[in-house]
Formats: C-alpha cells, sequence, structure tokens
C-alpha cells in the first residue's frame, strides 16, 4: 500500500461573476440640436436687443428743492461715472453714491429715462443748529459741513468736543421743544470737556446745569425758575440749578442770591456737579 496520499484540493470553486446590461435611452440629436440653436438664437437676440437700448445718454433731469447744490457740482459727478456708459450698461448705484458725498445732499434717487436720459432726484440737508465754529449738523446729529462759507443767523449754536454730536443734537432738540410752550428759546447749547452743560436762552440768560442729574435738573428749571426768568429776564445774567433742592440766581448788579421760592434749607448748597 503506498504511503503516499494525495492532498485534497479545499479550495471552493470561485462564484461566476453576472454581467447586466443596462440600455441607455436613446438620444434624439436631432431636437437636441435643435434646442442648442433656439437658445443660440434667443441669446443673439437678447444680445442684440440690449445693444439697441444702450443708448447713449444725452439728457439728465435733475429735480429736488435745490437751495444749497448746484447743476454744476451734480453735473460734474454725473460725468465723472457715466465714462461711455449707455442707458443700461450705467452705474446707477455709482452715481447716486457719488452724489451723496456732496456736502449738502442727504439722499440722491437715480432712474433710467427712456429713450436716452437719466432723471435725478435730490434731497437736500436741513441745518437745524451750528456746530462749534463753521459746521453744519442735521437733525440727526450728522455733521454734513464741517467748514461752511455761508451759516444761516438764525440757527442756534451747539459746542462740544468732537464725537459728542449727536449726543449734543438730542439734548437739543428736547430742551427746544419744552422752551417752546414757555415762550423761550435756546440759542447756545455747550458740552464742555469736563461734561458740564450750560445754555444760553434768546433773552440772554445763561442756565448752568453741570455734569449731574441733566434731566433732573432741567425739569426743575422748567418747574420753579423758568417763570422767574421770564419776568425779570432784563435783570438776570445766570440761573445755576446746580443745588441739591434749589437754584441760585446771579442778578446783572453782580449779586447772587439762592431762590427764596425752593422752599428748601439747602437751596443755596450746590453740588460739586
Amino acid at each position: 500500500m503506498s504511503m503516499l496520499k494525495r492532498k485534497r484540493n479545499n479550495r471552493r470553486a470561485a462564484p461566476s461573476t453576472r454581467r447586466f446590461r443596462i440600455r441607455l435611452p436613446a438620444l434624439n440629436w436631432r431636437r437636441i440640436g435643435v434646442s442648442l440653436s433656439g437658445l443660440a438664437v434667443i441669446s443673439l437676440a437678447l444680445l442684440a436687443l440690449g445693444w439697441l437700448l444702450d443708448q447713449p445718454i444725452q439728457r439728465v433731469v435733475v429735480s429736488g428743492r435745490l437751495q444749497r447744490v448746484s447743476a454744476m457740482d451734480v453735473e460734474k459727478v454725473v460725468r465723472a461715472r457715466l465714462s461711455g456708459a449707455g442707458l443700461v450698461s450705467v452705474n446707477l448705484a455709482a452715481i447716486s453714491q457719488g452724489l451723496s458725498s456732496l456736502p449738502w445732499v442727504a439722499s440722491a434717487a437715480v432712474q433710467r429715462s427712456w429713450p436716452r436720459g437719466l432723471k435725478i432726484d435730490i434731497t437736500e440737508q436741513t441745518a437745524v443748529a451750528r456746530w462749534n465754529n463753521a459746521g453744519l449738523i442735521n437733525s440727526s446729529g450728522t455733521l454734513f459741513v464741517s467748514e461752511s462759507r455761508f451759516i444761516p443767523p438764525e440757527l442756534p449754536q451747539l459746542q462740544g468736543p468732537t464725537g459728542s454730536e449727536v449726543e449734543v443734537t438730542q439734548r437739543y432738540l428736547g430742551t427746544q421743544g419744552r422752551l417752546t410752550e414757555v415762550g423761550m428759546r435756546l440759542t447756545t447749547l455747550e458740552l464742555d470737556a469736563r461734561g458740564a452743560w450750560n445754555m444760553t436762552l434768546d433773552n440772554g440768560v445763561v442756565v448752568r446745569l453741570g455734569r449731574q442729574q441733566m434731566d433732573e435738573r432741567f425739569d426743575r428749571f422748567m418747574l420753579v425758575a423758568a417763570k422767574l426768568v421770564s419776568q425779570r429776564a432784563t435783570d438776570i445774567a445766570y440761573v445755576d440749578m446746580r443745588y441739591g433742592n434749589g437754584f441760585a440766581v446771579g442778578w446783572k448788579g453782580g449779586a447772587s442770591r439762592g431762590n427764596e421760592h425752593s422752599g428748601s434749607s439747602n437751596a443755596t448748597e450746590r453740588s460739586n456737579g
């Protein structure tokens, strides 16, 4: 008997690979070609239409109640931003931004006016007060002109450090409204470098409000001092509201005394602010 044994083949037969066939739908190349040709024709038609509509701008109409903005300044801005562009390709936003950068322009709306024009509507700034030496400020507290050649004499004077324009303007608007109710007008409102407030009325009387409790002190002025100022304005130099429960009056003769109508023993004890 032979001692040799044949080794068993333990390998399993490899599984057969299945193949699948996927049928793709037949493409209608003729239809695709017709569609692409149609799109090309439409694109060319749109380009041609745009070219026909992009006519040179020959007319610019400017509207608005303009007193400070000159036609020459508007023309310079528009010409600089046209750069040969037509009515379709012109950058309306760039023209609007350029016009808004002019000192007295608050806003500028620019529209196309067919067939070959632009329509520009400009709103001018409204100055509510002078700012420091020669500036002009609007009701939002924006200093839109820092060095004005012409300042309307009827505007009140607002003064304050750089960056305080909004704060001073807001206090002026709130104060002026209440003074009007009692027949007075504010001509100067000052915020000094120490943070103290002083206001000058149209009758020449200076009201010192200090640095603290501004609203409370002004309320007290309106309640107990405004009537005295209205009656004796020609004799009063200033009213000092920097007291705990009353105020002091500085007379033009040089004397100063606390208000006898305050009803408080602390009427002449001035606070630090």
